[in-house]
């Protein structure tokens, strides 16, 4: 069979000149982003670049003006964020809020039992272990730090088998050792278990260390993608983002 030279293989989550406008201003200006299963795209700029709003419009929170979202080959611009969360898409926000009436043990029994299937408690045994979640059950989720309050919330997601991660500034609050435990699981995510990472982080530390490409943002606008090196050594980069707004 004969391959036509201009088909382009789909990746497994994109969007498509993804526009936003939001009280009367214009938040995202046709941004187009890919990400193939066991990849980590990361993606910076400076404050107020449209990088949260971009986040919010491919997890389903917010509907954008025009453009497309597509998942495992399937359009689903029109889905909401719950019916996105059932096929596998899962996001963390900048701040990792959990229920802080709760135990780990309720936490997790509730992600459990969010919607059917139910996941088993094995399950959600497997996805603590995974993330190396080591706390008592018993203890209100209250008293966890950061660190593990952020691994609590992707053992939620991840009992579920999410193929897919959008990660709004993961390692906000963290000290060093806690963002070089955290790469560490990053990279098990998405190598190991071949899961698609969207990732917005301030912390280029962490991106080369696990971001195998890096889009950047400014003004609502894609000013430059490669890898971290080639990103770096763009003047237009340097400029929005180095020598313009504090990132």
């Amino acid at each position: 069979m004969t391959t036509n030279p201009t088909e382009v293989s789909r990746p497994f989550f994109a969007c498509e000149d993804i526009a936003l406008d939001l009280g009367g201003r214009e938040i995202l200006k046709g941004i187009s982003l890919g990400v193939n299963a066991g990849e980590v795209l990361g993606i910076i700029g400076p404050n107020g670049a449209g990088k949260t709003s971009l986040i919010e419009v491919l997890s389903g929170r917010i509907a954008a003006k025009s453009g497309t979202v597509s998942f495992d080959g399937h359009d689903i611009t029109a889905l909401k964020l719950y019916e996105r969360a059932r096929l596998g898409i899962g996001r963390t926000y900048q701040t990792p809020v959990v229920p802080e009436e709760l135990t780990v043990a309720e936490v997790l029994k509730a992600a459990r039992q969010a919607y059917r299937p139910y996941c088993t408690r094995h399950q959600a045994e497997w996805a603590m272990e995974l993330v190396h979640l080591q706390v008592k059950e018993r203890l209100p989720a209250s008293e966890l730090g950061t660190l593990n309050r952020r691994k609590l919330l992707l053992a939620c997601l991840l009992m579920r088998r999410c193929p897919l991660l959008l990660l709004d500034e993961p390692a906000a609050g963290m000290i060093n050792s806690e963002v070089d435990e955290f790469d560490h699981l990053i990279r098990l995510l998405s190598k190991e278990l071949n899961i698609a990472i969207v990732i917005v982080e301030h912390r280029i530390e962490l991106l080369d260390t696990i971001a195998d490409r890096v889009m950047v943002m400014d003004a609502g606008d894609t000013i430059a993608e490669g890898t971290l090196a080639e990103i770096l050594d763009d003047d237009r980069v340097h400029e929005a983002y180095f020598e313009g707004s504090a990132a």
